[in-house]
């Protein structure tokens, strides 16, 4: 569970210009591990604006401000996961990954960048295994890692 001061819950098309700020502080904050963005910043917040009428998003949200959020495309693919510097380890991003599995209890599958080793420890933390990968085929050019979760009744981890 997040700390108790979180509150996760849908996106509505108001938080486009907060998610973006969030989204552009947390790679910011990230660069090594996430590569630097590419494309300018002022494509962000339409491009979120289509990610948040397409797909299941989902905020989380701390004293009105998000903190976190969720993009859960078809087929139970987490599009994008990004938690504020300083919100990290109070279990946030848990939290909204089990919203993610309550939606997908099939499964779900994502890509990180090989080079960000606290996702892909949080990831293997929350059942997520490592079932391959590519050199750089993604927009930043950066190696990346394929990353699925499956049920136990599918042979997945208990989470």
């Amino acid at each position: 569970m997040p700390d108790s001061a979180v509150v996760l819950r849908p996106a509505v098309d108001a938080d486009v210009p907060a998610l973006a700020d969030l989204f552009l502080a947390v790679r910011a904050d990230s660069v090594p591990g996430i590569p630097p963005l590419a494309h300018p910043p002022e494509t962000v917040a339409p491009f979120l604006a289509r990610v948040v009428a397409s797909d299941t998003v989902w905020v989380a949200e701390e004293n009105g401000l998000p903190v976190g959020f969720l993009a859960l495309g078809r087929g139970g693919e987490v599009e994008h996961l990004y938690v504020r510097s300083g919100a990290t380890g109070r279990g946030t991003g848990a939290a909204l990954l089990a919203l993610a599995r309550a939606a997908h209890p099939e499964g779900l599958a994502l890509w990180t960048f090989a080079a960000n080793a606290g996702a892909r420890r949080f990831y293997a933390r929350e059942g997520f295994v490592e079932v391959g990968g590519t050199d750089g085929d993604n927009e930043e050019g950066a190696p990346d890692i394929r990353m699925e979760w499956r049920p136990l009744s599918a042979g997945g981890s208990p989470r």
